[in-house]
């Protein structure tokens, strides 16, 4: 097990989310920035399918009841294990009664904590992943006890890191491709989308980001239509929301945009105020 000390900011437990009910209304979920997820589990030597605890903005702190390997990818938030830092993206030996704790923000918004054979909640749906009104739980709380299995083998400390594509996080640069909708968008309107840097607004989290900028907009709302993790809509008040992970399964405003999976990845290690430019891909 590993009992919860503090929860930080919004910490919860994700994996690859839930396909194949969407025609019932629940939304894929999963984590939000699936490179550094599986990296956390490749280093583990870990399935890609075992979950993970997906951590923003850190602040949370674990104490460990059993021995395990650790991996930390994603977002750097100064990890120690009994208050010595720890390497991210390298396998960590933890020991019974052992503190992991996080602290200075260095980049990133979202780091993920592997361990050896994945967190062990409850499936709900195929899927471990939290989502309110569909798990008993959307976030971890103080107390809490996640349980892990115990394992002692040969799967040894590594010395070495993995090495992370910085532009990963640093890069304002989001590809995308046309969406449904954006034949419907005039050529000023077009060139907007694709010339303008774009402000993510204070309303951001695992559903959506809505950008601060204004595209004006006459395209009239369109029939609910199927809607997925990086579809971009175009609102009638001209404002642009790129949706996430925890996104509805249905939607009514002109999709013009779709990001590739990689590009929802960098928006998931983006937050409030930080920019992005579209990049077209034919």
């Amino acid at each position: 097990m590993i009992k919860v000390l503090k929860s930080g900011f919004y910490t919860s437990v994700q994996d690859r989310g839930r396909k194949g009910f969407g025609s019932i209304g629940v939304p894929i979920s999963g984590v939000m920035d699936s490179y550094s997820a599986n990296i956390a589990n490749s280093v583990l030597k870990n399935s890609l399918e075992n979950a993970v605890l997906e951590i923003t903005f850190g602040g949370c702190e674990f104490e460990f009841t059993n021995e395990t390997i650790i991996c930390i990818s994603g977002a750097n938030f100064s990890a120690k294990i009994n208050n010595e830092p720890i390497t991210l993206n390298s396998r960590i030996k933890v020991n019974i009664n052992d503190v992991l704790s996080f602290g200075k923000i260095v980049f990133g918004v979202r780091c993920y904590l592997a361990v050896k054979g994945g967190f062990l909640t409850n499936s709900v749906l195929k899927s471990r992943s939290f989502y309110q009104n569909i798990t008993e739980d959307f976030l971890i709380k103080k107390d809490d006890l996640l349980p892990i299995e115990s394992y002692i083998s040969d799967l040894r400390p590594l010395n070495a890191a993995v090495i992370i594509d910085e532009l990963h996080f640093v890069s304002n640069k989001i590809g995308c491709y046309k969406g449904p909708e954006f034949d419907l968008l005039d050529e000023f309107q077009k060139k907007e989308i694709e010339t303008h840097i774009f402000t993510i607004s204070n309303d951001n989290n695992r559903m959506g980001c809505r950008l601060n900028e204004i595209v004006e907009n006459k395209i009239p709302s369109i029939l609910t239509s199927a809607v997925i993790p990086g579809t971009v809509q175009l609102t009638p008040s001209g404002k642009l929301i790129i949706l996430m992970r925890d996104c509805q399964v249905t939607g009514g405003y002109p999709r013009v945009l779709q990001l590739t999976d990689s590009a929802i990845n960098q928006m998931a290690q983006k937050t409030t105020n930080n920019l992005v430019k579209f990049i077209l891909y034919d």
